[in-house]
């Protein structure tokens, strides 16, 4: 189980994927995570998520850079970047290979799928075909995390208490693709660990990997940050809102207002009278006033009201 948050200032993050410009649901991590970190005195980092470069958009991360620079949203210290970290990432694995908590996994997406025991969290659990050992003949195209079979409980600032028994929920999660490249998970955690971070604010869809991330922490002797997860703008589809459902407007003329509504989706009474005041004037509003106990626990449809500030 996670120890109790540390009393010391926050160290906060911001990570989107440059998968295209910045879109509302993304701002709304931004401006909860910015306005917690900064309301305690921490700072708040921005690490640019590119570890996966057949999704990356060129030029994506640059604009992303643009558009918090207009929003007033300005991070502390250098960009992190992912796709230069691989050195970094090759060194994590070496240990949990060392401890003999990984292993090499020959088996395809359609084995997986035939020989499942049952449905997971995110896809079928892995039956642990190569967990023994790989059968003669077969290479490994992957490698895998040994996840033991127990519980793991946080406490999530806004959903509460949550339980996900590893074995049963997940199973043996992969930690190096088949590809080559690392996994969200394992290159996450050892970010948040050498960067510092203490306070990991990000939407709801990531909730269900935070049981793993902790597992993973506990297997490198990394600390376990404070988890606050926010809920997700939904679409007229029922979908999260993404890319493809519009970017933000960027202007500075209407960077405040897109804060405000940015606040108020979170649950925070920004004030209507202080409707056209500026981006940066908004969010010293956020800073003093955030209250996470107003944020709502579930996701919602995205208002009208916010529909106008998108392309």
């Amino acid at each position: 189980m996670p120890p109790a948050p540390s009393a010391t200032t926050p160290v906060g993050r911001f990570a989107p994927s440059p998968t295209g410009p910045l879109h509302f649901g993304s701002l709304l991590t931004a401006v909860g995570s910015y306005c917690l970190a900064h309301q305690a005195g921490g700072s708040w980092l921005l690490r640019i998520e590119d570890l996966d470069p057949p999704r990356v958009v060129p030029g994506a991360a640059d604009l992303i850079l643009r558009t918090l620079d207009t929003l007033a949203l300005h991070w502390d210290g250098e960009v992190l970047y992912q796709s230069r970290r691989s050195a970094r990432y090759a060194e994590a694995l070496a240990i949990l290979e060392q401890k003999g908590l990984i292993y090499g996994c020959a088996c395809s997406r359609k084995e997986i799928l035939a020989s499942a025991p049952h449905p997971g969290e995110e896809g079928p659990i892995y039956p642990g075909h190569c967990r023994a050992g790989l059968a003669p003949g077969r290479s490994p195209r992957a490698w895998r995390l040994r996840v033991p079979p127990r519980s793991i409980i946080l406490t999530d600032g806004v959903r509460g208490r949550i339980i996900q028994h590893l074995a049963e929920d997940v199973g043996d999660f992969v930690i190096r693709r088949a590809d080559g490249l690392f996994a969200y998970q394992l290159a996450v955690v050892v970010d948040d660990a050498d960067s510092g971070v203490t306070q990991v604010v990000r939407g709801q869809d990531l909730l269900t990997s935070t049981p793993r991330q902790i597992y993973l922490q506990e297997c490198l002797g990394f600390p376990h940050p404070d988890y606050i997860h926010l809920p997700l703008a939904l679409a007229d589809d029922g979908e999260k809102i993404s890319k493809r459902h519009g970017a933000v407007a960027v202007s500075r003329e209407g960077g405040g207002r897109l804060i405000a509504a940015a606040l108020r989706f979170l649950g925070q009474p920004f004030p209507e009278e202080w409707a056209d005041a500026p981006a940066a004037d908004v969010l010293r509003w956020g800073v003093a006033h955030f209250n996470l106990s107003r944020v709502p626990k579930t996701s919602q449809p995205l208002p009208e009201s916010v529909r106008a500030c998108l392309f």
